[in-house]
């Protein structure tokens, strides 16, 4: 399969994330994190509008009510993109000053799933992987992670995968989707430096699991049974996060870290922390799910 791969928009990031498509409102959105901020595209017009924060914006999901559930640093917040005001649900993992909110989705349970990650270089196992409901309650799932990133669902949403982005390793539990709960867990896929560590990822609508190595400027694409289908070469040293989006599901979008000047560098600097688009996959995505805010 030949894949294209242009530059979607001139606009850069420090560290573009989260890329989340709201069919509601026809808009594509993702963070900046460093830039404390979440930008929102109208897709006809290409208008973006942003919207700050006071702290660095780990991810964000979409609501039953048309708000955000957003993750910044330690606190979920329920977040009104026409008033901008937000409203604090819950804290997460307040008792380790070094780790900060990282990757998170909400689930076909409507709870938002979300990790955290170490700051500090290098990492340390204090990171996590937290459940929060619509009533703020927050349930650990995963101790001694290093950088919790990788969340994505079977289309059923009876498979979840999971990874750590620092050891490389992938993880699927069976899953339930009308709970949450977790069944039994199996390693899916093994990564290295050279064949890319995962940050985000997104599964399509034949349960192909899409996943950005980090580490090696590649998008990997799995098959459900963890067979690599493609590994496919990004113009940026650093993907971030696979996002199908668009009207029909179609689009590939692909976020990434801009990279300061260096020599070794795949890619000039002009181009790292951009939004890519990718072309020749021959798949749709799904819809994202939403935080069930009925639920309070």
């Amino acid at each position: 399969m030949s894949h294209t791969i242009t530059r979607f928009l001139d606009t850069t990031y420090q560290l573009a994330e989260c890329p989340t498509w709201d069919d509601r409102h026809n808009r594509l959105l993702w963070t900046d994190i460093q830039g404390r901020s979440i930008q929102s595209m109208d897709w006809e017009t290409r208008d973006i509008k942003t919207f700050h924060f006071d702290n660095e914006v780990g991810s964000f999901g979409l609501t039953d009510d048309d708000r955000l559930i957003v993750g910044v640093w330690d606190k979920i917040l329920l977040f009104d993109p026409k008033s901008e005001i937000s409203e604090v649900l819950a804290d997460v993992q307040t008792d380790v000053p070094s780790t900060r909110l990282n990757d998170g989705k909400v689930g076909p349970d409507g709870a938002f799933w979300v990790g955290t990650m170490d700051t500090n270089s290098p990492r340390e196992p204090v990171a996590g992987l937290y459940r929060v409901d619509a009533k703020g309650r927050v349930e650990e799932i995963r101790d001694e992670l290093q950088c919790s990133n990788g969340l994505a669902w079977s289309a059923d949403g009876t498979f979840m995968y999971h990874s750590d982005s620092s050891p490389g390793w992938i993880e699927g539990y069976a899953f339930d989707p009308s709970t949450g709960a977790l069944g039994s867990k199996m390693l899916f896929a093994q990564q290295t430096n050279e064949t890319g560590r995962p940050d985000g990822a997104t599964v399509d609508a034949n349960g192909n699991y899409w996943s950005a190595g980090v580490s090696a400027g590649l998008l990997n694409c799995f098959a459900p049974d963890g067979n690599l289908l493609h590994a496919i070469k990004m113009p940026v040293d650093k993907p971030t996060m696979p996002c199908f989006c668009g009207p029909d599901l179609d689009h590939l979008i692909v976020t990434s870290i801009k990279q300061p000047t260096d020599p070794t560098a795949i890619e000039p600097d002009t181009l790292s922390g951009g939004l890519f688009l990718v072309k020749g996959h021959g798949q749709t995505g799904l819809k994202s799910n939403r935080f069930r805010t009925s639920d309070r």
